[in-house]
């Protein structure tokens, strides 16, 4: 693989984009980030062409070390070297090229917090089905900040496996981060919060969904569903045909499901519990 060039993004983007559902990291990191710059969710970007000079394969790393390939070859020794001698925190993406790229770099013995492997779906905007349930979805600062934080704590405890301490961390970060961004919703029944939805990732014909959250005692009573079906009905209106997004339980993908969400593969996340310096 070869090292790309800022300008050489547009031909990137222009391979990725029909595989946006595989590849919306990226694409949402360049587009508010940048290729080669100074922010740490900013992109390194290495290719791969075919035997036309086409691009094949397209292997992106933030400047902080998330890696995240889309690797349809299978050339995961060619992309192993392009990022040996950098530090890595985590690897995400499609599971067959996380998990083929994870063991060229032979990190199979490396600590992590979290490696799950979790249900992948998309969804046709056209599709969408909304449940004729109890709920108005509203901004999410017109909940109480400090239980839309302790959710976002508790969420990055049992989904993200953080400790207690960077959850909290995290959580107040993460929560002016969504204010800011107008990313997240928040599903309201008689002035109460019951559910959070969340956009992680967006371009401008696709979302990706993440940060679904309903705590433990108001779950099974389908607010999740309704929240981001909600959710997906706004961003639909906003101009957006297409959505993606990821379970993470079995009762999730039921939910999804029910709104017509349609399972296209699986999805890994590992992340590392210290920086690994990639060594091939």
């Amino acid at each position: 693989m070869i090292r790309a060039r800022p300008e050489d993004w547009p031909e990137i983007e222009a391979f990725l984009k029909p595989r946006a559902e595989y590849a919306m990291f990226p694409l949402n990191n360049a587009r508010f980030y940048g290729v080669d710059g100074e922010d740490p969710y900013s992109l390194r970007v290495w290719i791969a062409r075919d035997a036309r000079g086409g691009i094949s394969d397209v292997l992106c790393m933030t400047k902080k070390g998330m890696i995240m390939p889309y690797l349809p070859s299978g050339d995961f020794g060619a992309a192993a070297m392009a990022v040996s001698g950098r530090s890595a925190e985590g690897i995400i993406g499609p599971q067959g090229h996380a998990r083929g790229l994870k063991a060229a770099l032979g990190l199979a013995q490396v600590p992590v917090t979290l490696d799950d492997d979790d249900p992948h779906f998309s969804l046709n905007l056209d599709d969408l089905v909304i449940p004729q349930d109890k709920g108005e979805l509203v901004a999410l600062d017109a909940a109480d900040p400090e239980t839309m934080i302790r959710w976002r704590i508790d969420y990055s405890i049992e989904a993200i496996q953080m400790s207690p301490d960077q959850a909290e961390e995290d959580g107040r970060r993460a929560y002016h981060s969504y204010i800011e961004r107008d990313s997240h919703r928040v599903l309201m029944v008689s002035g109460q919060p019951v559910a959070t939805t969340g956009i992680n990732a967006r371009l401008p014909e696709i979302v990706q969904v993440g940060g679904v959250y309903t705590p433990p005692h108001l779950r099974g009573r389908g607010y999740a569903r309704r929240a981001v079906a909600l959710h997906m009905a706004e961003a639909r209106a906003s101009g957006a045909s297409r959505a993606t997004l990821f379970a993470g339980s079995d009762m999730a993908a039921r939910a999804y499901e029910a709104i017509g969400f349609q399972r296209i593969g699986d999805w890994s996340i590992i992340l590392f519990q210290e920086p690994v310096t990639l060594n091939v």
